[in-house]
């Protein structure tokens, strides 16, 4: 191995070595409902299109917090496999999540899985998130579904119909090369961004 080639080497593994503690500090931020902790996973320009909530990132953790507050007595976020495909700057990562909760109400526990589908990008030397897609893959339903639809796929119940149709016109789960783990560059459709 040349210098060059181990230069390039320990680069790439330092840089995807930071995209994993970037992951690993959004589930350890939104399960201690830290807000600063939180944002420093995000670049302040990024949006997170969480399906039930799209927005920047500042209205991501408020949602995010207040919700979780509301709803659970406690919640882990684990995540599970992921890849990294870099791109000098850019990095798009595909990573699993499994989402456990205990509830304030209604049944005890709360279960959901998913995929977060990710744009990095290296900044001033920090990799963080630009633009985030929450797709839902599978919830515990009290019957098997026609098809996978996002707004069924989740722990947030009490759903208002503006909510449902918003979670129906994003990223749906697909088994195939239609999925948003394959869009170059990940970007969030500026209509589905809320004027606020």
């Amino acid at each position: 191995m040349t210098p060059q080639e181990l230069e390039r080497a320990v680069r790439e593994l330092r840089d995807r070595q930071a995209i994993h503690d970037c992951l690993m500090t959004y589930s350890r931020g939104i399960d201690r409902l830290d807000r600063e902790l939180l944002l420093s996973v995000y670049h302040p320009d990024a949006i997170d299109d969480h399906g039930v909530f799209v927005g920047s990132p500042e209205e991501f953790a408020d949602w995010a917090i207040a919700m979780h507050s509301a709803t659970h007595l406690s919640h882990q976020h684990c995540v599970l496999n992921y890849t990294v495909d870099l791109d000098g700057d850019v990095a798009h990562t595909e990573t699993y999540y499994m989402f456990v909760g205990m509830n304030r109400a209604g049944a005890p526990l709360a279960m959901s899985g998913g995929r977060y589908i990710d744009r990095f990008e290296q900044r001033n030397g920090r990799w963080a998130i630009a633009a985030r897609v929450c797709v839902r893959d599978w919830a515990p339903l009290d019957v098997v579904p026609q098809d996978l639809d996002a707004s069924a796929l989740t722990a947030v119940k009490g759903l208002d119909e503006g909510v449902i149709a918003l979670m129906r016109s994003g990223a749906q789960c697909r088994r195939d090369r239609a999925d948003a783990s394959y869009l170059r560059p990940l970007r969030i459709d500026p209509a589905r961004v809320p004027r606020r």
